[in-house]
C-alpha cells in the first residue's frame, strides 16, 4: 500500500479518527497508522505533521506541549466533521482492510510458488539420482569415487540451501522494511513447505541408498 490509498481529504478524516480514540503525540499517530494498515502504510513526519497544523488551524485540533512532546487532541468542532462524515470513514477503513488482505494473499502466494518449484526440483533431482544408481554397478560398499563425489554433491547442498534460505529471508525482510505486511497464515504456509520440503530430501535420500 502507498500513501495513494488515502485520496484528498482521506488521511485528514483518518486522522481525526485516531485522535477521537485519545489525544496522541506524532510518532504515536505514524505508529497507529502502521498498526491499523497492518503495516502496509508508515506515513513519514512530513506526511503527518503539516496535516495536523492544518487541522489545528480549522480549528478542528489542538495541541499542548508537555517538555518536548506535543500532544495533539480532537476538538469538538472536529467530533462533529467526524460524526457528519461517517459514511465516508467507514468506506476508508474497507479500502485498507481490502488491501492490507490484498498484500497478505500476494505474499502468501509467492511463498507457496517458491515452494512448489523447490519441491519440484528436490523430486527431479531425486529421480535423475534413481537413475544414474541404476547405471552404477553394485557395490555392497562405497567407492573412493563415490565417497570424492558425495563430498562434492554435499558443497553443492549447503550452497543450494544457503542460497534459497538467503533469497527468502531477503525477500521477507525487504517486503516488511517497504511496509508490507507479514501475515500470520504466509509464516504457516512456510512452515508447512518446508517440511515437506525436508521429508522429500529424506525420501530422496532414502531411496538412493537401496
Amino acid at each position: 500500500m502507498t500513501p495513494a490509498v488515502f485520496s484528498h481529504g482521506d488521511l485528514r478524516l483518518y486522522l481525526l479518527s485516531l485522535l477521537a480514540e485519545a489525544p496522541q503525540h506524532g510518532y504515536g499517530i505514524i505508529q497507529a497508522l502502521t498498526d491499523r494498515t497492518g503495516g502496509t502504510y508508515t506515513p513519514s513526519a512530513g506526511t503527518i505533521y503539516p496535516r495536523l497544523a492544518k487541522l489545528e488551524e480549522e480549528g478542528l485540533v489542538s495541541k499542548t506541549v508537555d517538555g518536548r512532546t506535543t500532544i495533539y487532541a480532537i476538538t469538538d468542532a472536529g467530533r462533529a466533521e467526524l460524526a457528519g462524515r461517517e459514511g465516508d470513514l467507514a468506506g476508508i477503513e474497507s479500502g485498507l482492510a481490502d488491501s492490507v488482505r490484498l498484500i497478505a494473499n500476494e505474499v502468501r502466494q509467492s511463498v507457496q510458488d517458491a515452494m512448489k518449484s523447490l519441491r519440484a526440483d528436490l523430486a527431479s533431482a531425486a529421480n535423475d539420482e534413481r537413475t544414474a544408481a541404476k547405471s552404477r554397478p553394485r557395490s555392497s560398499a562405497s567407492t573412493p569415487d563415490d565417497r570424492v563425489s558425495s563430498r562434492e554433491q554435499l558443497h553443492r547442498a549447503d550452497a543450494s540451501i544457503n542460497a534459497f534460505r538467503a533469497r527468502v529471508r531477503t525477500d521477507v525482510r525487504t517486503h516488511v522494511a517497504r511496509g508490507g505486511v507479514l501475515a500470520e497464515s504466509v509464516v504457516t504456509d512456510l512452515d508447512t513447505a518446508l517440511d515437506a520440503a525436508a521429508r522429500a530430501i529424506t525420501q530422496a535420500l532414502s531411496s538412493s541408498s537401496r
